[in-house]
C-alpha cells in the first residue's frame, strides 16, 4: 500500500468563497503518490498524479471536486444541474435489487400520533394544530450497514423513520437514533457506505465497520469525527428499539400562517428511557437470538405493552443560528439542549404489528422530500441530496413511479392529480382530461394558492461553486463536547470500541491515521486507544484548519447521566430447577409485574419443573435457549439438589457468569452456591457488590428496586479493566 499522501494544510482565510469556480491550485513540485489538499472547509482533496488515476464521470468527464455538491454560494442550495452529483447518487441508489442499499434490516409497526400542544405559533402543519387529535403513523426502525438477513445487534446507527398520514398529506420524518451524521455533503454518501459495507472483492465483513476500508475513509474524512464518537458509544448497541431516541438530524424550517420561518430540529424521546447493552453482550445476543430487537418489538405490542415516544421540537431563530459557533446547515453538528431546550408537542404510540411483513415493512417507501404545508427545507447539502436520492431509490426498488399506490404508502387523505400510466399502475383514472388548465373537465385536479404547499422565499444569491463553507470546518469541538459529556463507564466503552474496531484493521497506517484525528478530540482518549492497540510511537496530529475548543459538558448527551430508575418494559429471567420455591417465585412474579416488567422462567427442559409445592411450572426457555443476555436482570433460584445439578450444566454456569460479566443485578438463594463456585465468582461477596441480592437476607422488593437502577457499573473494572492511560485522566 502507498505511503501516506503529502498534506498541504490551508487555514481559513479572508474569503468565504473562492472568486471563481476553478479547481483548487495544486501544490508545487512533482509527486508520484498524489498530493492532498486541505481547503478552508476542512475537507480532504486527494489529487490524481496521472491520467490513469483521474476520477471521471461515467462519460469520462474529469471531476475537479468529489467532495462538494454544486451550490449557489457556499451556504446556498444544491443546484439540480449538478450532473456529477446526480449520476453518482443515481448509480449508488440502483446498486442492489431488491433490498434497500442501506437500512435493509428493518422492523416496523403501526400506531398513532397525538398532538399534545398547538404549534400554530410556529407552523401551519395540520397535524400540530389541535391538541388531542390523533392521526395514523407507520414507523420503521433499521440498521444501516447490514443486509436484510443480518443480525439485530451490530454496532451501527439505527434508522428511525416515521410516516405521518396527516389530513394535508403524508409527512415522512426519516431520521436516525443519533442526531448527527458522518458527512456534510450528500455527494460523499456513496463513498461512506461503500467504505462501511462489505469489501467488494470478498463480500465481508457483514454488518460491521471493523475493517480497513471504513477506517481508511474515516481517517481521511475528519468531518466524521463527531459521529464516530456517537457510533463508538453505547448508542450504537441499543437494548431495544423501544428504548432508543430518534432525531431528524437536519435543520428544517417551520412556517406559520404569517409566513414566518423558524428553524427546527425534530426529536423523539422514549417513554421507557434510553438503554443500551454492553459489547460482549451484543455479540452473544446476536448468536442467541439474531432477531432480538425484532422479537422484542413484536412481543411488546402483542402483549399490549405499547412503545411510546414524546415528539419534541427544538426551535431557534435566524438570529440565534447566526450566534452559534457552528453552522446549523452542517449535519455533523448538533444544538445542545442547554442552548435550545426541547418543546414537547406530541406523542407517538405503536399499537399494532404489521399484518404482512413484505407488504408493509418491506414495501414502505419513506422519502425525505415528503413534507406537508408548514414544514420546509434548508440548504443543508446533505439534506438537499437526500431530497433526490430517496425518490430515485424507491423508483428502482418498487418497480416504477406508482409506488405511492401500494396501500402502506397511500395517503389517508384524498389525493388527486393528473399523473397517469407507468409501470405497476393499479388505478383506472377516468375521463378525457389528463392536463391543466382545462375547460373540458370540471372535476380536474387544480392548484390552490390558499391551501397548497409554498416554499419559504429565502433570498439566495451566489456564484455557482463546488466549495465547502469555512463555517463547516470545525470537526473536533463537538466531538470533544460529546466525549467530555459522557460518564466514566461510557468513556471507557468508547475507548474499548475504538480499540476493538481498529484492532480489526490490518494496515498500521490506517490505525495511526485515526489516532492522529483522535488526538484533536481528547488526549486521554487518543492515548488510551493507543495503549489498547499496543502502539508505542508518537501520535502525530493530523492537519486541522480549526482546533477543538472546550465547551461546557452537556449531561443530556449522556445516556447514564440522564437515566431514571425504571424496570418498565424490561425482562427478568429466573433460572430454576425441580423443587424450586413456588411461593418465592409467586412473590417475584408479582413484584416484577408491578414494576412494569415481565418474568420469564428458564429451566432444564422446556416443559418446566415441579416446584416444592408439587405444581408444574412451565418454562419459557430451556437453559441453552435462554441465556442471561436476553434479560435485564436475573434470579437464580434452584433447590439445594437442583443447584448442585445445574452446576454440572455449562449453559447454567454461563448463565450466571455472563449475567455477572454483563453487570446485571443478580438475585440468588444460597442453593446457587455451586453455580457461583463453578463460575469463578467466589472472591466478591454481596457486601462488596450491591448487585448481588441474597433473597434469604433481602426481600424480592429489594431486588426489584436495585434492578430498576440498571447495571452495576462499579463491577465493570473487575471484569473488563480499561487500558492503562499513558497520560493522567483529566477528570
Amino acid at each position: 500500500m502507498a505511503t501516506p499522501a503529502k498534506t498541504k494544510a490551508k487555514t481559513a482565510g479572508a474569503h468565504s468563497t473562492p472568486p471563481t469556480n476553478a479547481p483548487p491550485p495544486r501544490p508545487a513540485g512533482p509527486s508520484t503518490e498524489g498530493e492532498t489538499l486541505i481547503l478552508p472547509g476542512g475537507e480532504t482533496h486527494q489529487q490524481a498524479d496521472a491520467p490513469a488515476t483521474q476520477l471521471t464521470t461515467n462519460q469520462g468527464v474529469p471531476i475537479a471536486d468529489n467532495q462538494n455538491s454544486l451550490k449557489a454560494g457556499a451556504r446556498g442550495p444544491v443546484l439540480l444541474q449538478d450532473f456529477i452529483l446526480r449520476e453518482k447518487i443515481m448509480h449508488f441508489d440502483h446498486e442492489r435489487i431488491p433490498e434497500r442499499v442501506v437500512h435493509a434490516r428493518g422492523s416496523a409497526a403501526h400506531g398513532f400520533f397525538e398532538c399534545l400542544e398547538s404549534c400554530a405559533d410556529v407552523t401551519i402543519a395540520d397535524f400540530l394544530q389541535r391538541p388531542g387529535e390523533r392521526i395514523p403513523v407507520f414507523t420503521r426502525f433499521s440498521t444501516v450497514a447490514g443486509n436484510k438477513g443480518s443480525a439485530d445487534l451490530p454496532r451501527d446507527v439505527r434508522g428511525f423513520a416515521v410516516k405521518f398520514y396527516t389530513q394535508a398529506g403524508n409527512f415522512d420524518l426519516v431520521g436516525n437514533n443519533m442526531p448527527v451524521f458522518f458527512i456534510q455533503d450528500a455527494i460523499k454518501f456513496p463513498d461512506l457506505i461503500h467504505a462501511a459495507k462489505q469489501d467488494p472483492d470478498r463480500e465481508f465483513p457483514q454488518a460491521a465497520t471493523a475493517h480497513d476500508t471504513f477506517w481508511d475513509f474515516i481517517s481521511l474524512t475528519p468531518e466524521s469525527m463527531h459521529m464516530i464518537m456517537w457510533a463508538m458509544s453505547d448508542r450504537a448497541i441499543p437494548r431495544s428499539l423501544r428504548m432508543m431516541e430518534g432525531f431528524g438530524v437536519h435543520t428544517f424550517r417551520l412556517i406559520n400562517a404569517a409566513g414566518q420561518s423558524t428553524f427546527v430540529k425534530f426529536h423523539w424521546r422514549p417513554k421507557l428511557g434510553s438503554q443500551s447493552v454492553v459489547w460482549d453482550e451484543a455479540l452473544k445476543i446476536n448468536g442467541a437470538d439474531p432477531d432480538f430487537h425484532r422479537r422484542d418489538l413484536w412481543e411488546a405490542i402483542e402483549g399490549r405493552d405499547f412503545p411510546e415516544w414524546e415528539f419534541c421540537l427544538q426551535t431557534f431563530t435566524q438570529e440565534q443560528a447566526d450566534g452559534f459557533d457552528f453552522d446549523v446547515l452542517d449535519a455533523t453538528k448538533l444544538i445542545p439542549e442547554e442552548d435550545a431546550p426541547l418543546r414537547v408537542v406530541g406523542r407517538m404510540v405503536l399499537d399494532r404489528n404489521p399484518d404482512n411483513f413484505f407488504a408493509e415493512t418491506e414495501q414502505v417507501a419513506y422519502c425525505a422530500a415528503h413534507v406537508v404545508p408548514g414544514i420546509d427545507f434548508t440548504n443543508d447539502p446533505l439534506l438537499q441530496g437526500r431530497l433526490f436520492s430517496y425518490q430515485d431509490t424507491q423508483l428502482k426498488r418498487l418497480g416504477g413511479p406508482n409506488f405511492h399506490q401500494i396501500p402502506i404508502n397511500q395517503p389517508k387523505c384524498p389525493f388527486h392529480n393528473l399523473q397517469r400510466d407507468g409501470h405497476m399502475q393499479m388505478g383506472a383514472p377516468k375521463g378525457q382530461v389528463n392536463y391543466e388548465p382545462s375547460t373540458l373537465g370540471p372535476d380536474v385536479a387544480r392548484e390552490s394558492q390558499e391551501r397548497g404547499f409554498t416554499t419559504f422565499p429565502n433570498p439566495e444569491a451566489g456564484e455557482q461553486l463546488r466549495v465547502r463553507p469555512e463555517s463547516f470546518a470545525d470537526h473536533y469541538t463537538q466531538a470533544r463536547l460529546f466525549f467530555a459529556s459522557q460518564t466514566k463507564p461510557e468513556q471507557d466503552h468508547i475507548i474499548a470500541a475504538l480499540v476493538f474496531e481498529l484492532s480489526k484493521c490490518v494496515t498500521p497506517r490506517v490505525r495511526e491515521a485515526v489516532l492522529s484525528r483522535l488526538i484533536h478530540i481528547d488526549e486521554f482518549l487518543a492515548q488510551s486507544v493507543a495503549e489498547g492497540l499496543g502502539f508505542t510511537g508518537k501520535i502525530v496530529p493530523a492537519a486541522a484548519p480549526i482546533l477543538a475548543k472546550d465547551m461546557t459538558p452537556s449531561p443530556m448527551l449522556s445516556l447514564l447521566a440522564k437515566a431514571q430508575p425504571t424496570l418498565e418494559g424490561r425482562k427478568v429471567g429466573a433460572l430454576v430447577s425441580d423443587g424450586a420455591d413456588d411461593k418465592l417465585l409467586a412473590k417475584l412474579k408479582t413484584a416484577v409485574e408491578a414494576a412494569g416488567a415481565r418474568l420469564q422462567i428458564i429451566a432444564p427442559t422446556i416443559y418446566g419443573v415441579t416446584t416444592a409445592g408439587g405444581d408444574l411450572l412451565p418454562a419459557d426457555h430451556r437453559i441453552d435457549g435462554g441465556p442471561s443476555v436476553l434479560f435485564d436482570a436475573v434470579a437464580i433460584l434452584p433447590s439445594d439438589e437442583g443447584g448442585a445439578q445445574l452446576a454440572l450444566e455449562a449453559a447454567a454456569v454461563n448463565f450466571l457468569r455472563d449475567a455477572y460479566g454483563h453487570l446485571k443485578v443478580i438475585a440468588y438463594l444460597p442453593s446457587a452456591g455451586p453455580l457461583f463456585a463453578k463460575g469463578g465468582i467466589t472472591e466478591v461477596g454481596p457486601d462488596d457488590d450491591e448487585g448481588l441480592i441474597d433473597l434469604e437476607a433481602s426481600s424480592v422488593d429489594d431486588f426489584v428496586a436495585t434492578a430498576s437502577t440498571g447495571r452495576v457499573w462499579a463491577r465493570e473494572p473487575l471484569v473488563r479493566p480499561p487500558p492503562k492511560p499513558l497520560v493522567a485522566d483529566p477528570a
